[in-house]
């Protein structure tokens, strides 16, 4: 194999900085320009020139409801929704994961309710679901029936 018929080089070196007047980047500067700020050493990411930071001009978050999670909040379903579903179908947790409205995890961890919101057209079976009075009676004027749980956490 010939000098010429070497495979060219397609990445460049990193230049080796603070390595004397050889490396191509002067002597005691080496690349860094002049005096100043950004010749010393590295400025932080979210270093604003001196002003009041992004992370102090931010109001705290205060008040009632500070350190409550938002994780195990109820999932809110309302009859219109369930108009989509099939006819004569058993609403279950398992379900509502098979079409897609909640994940798994959401319907291990979050507690589920029906709302009365909107007219249902088809008769559902709902069952271990939690659902309000008035969903109740009318998803019983539709034809369906009703098996609940209680929901332990009113909200």
């Amino acid at each position: 194999m010939k000098l010429h018929q070497l495979p060219a080089t397609t990445t460049k070196t990193k230049p080796r900085r603070g390595r004397g007047y050889g490396s191509g980047h002067g002597g005691h500067t080496t690349g860094s320009g002049q005096k100043g700020q950004k010749t010393r050493s590295s400025i932080h990411k979210v270093f604003e020139g001196g002003q009041l930071p992004l992370t102090k001009r931010i109001p705290w978050l205060r008040g009632k409801h500070r350190f409550q999670s938002l994780a195990n909040q109820t999932i809110a379903i309302n009859l219109d929704q369930l108009n989509l579903l099939p006819d004569k179908s058993t609403v279950t947790k398992d379900l509502l994961v098979k079409h897609h409205w909640i994940t798994a995890k959401e319907a291990a961890t979050n507690p589920i309710k029906i709302l009365g919101r909107g007219k249902l057209e088809k008769s559902l079976t709902i069952s271990g679901l939690s659902t309000s009075a008035a969903a109740a009676k009318l998803i019983q004027k539709a034809g369906g029936s009703v098996t609940s749980l209680p929901l332990t956490d009113q909200t």
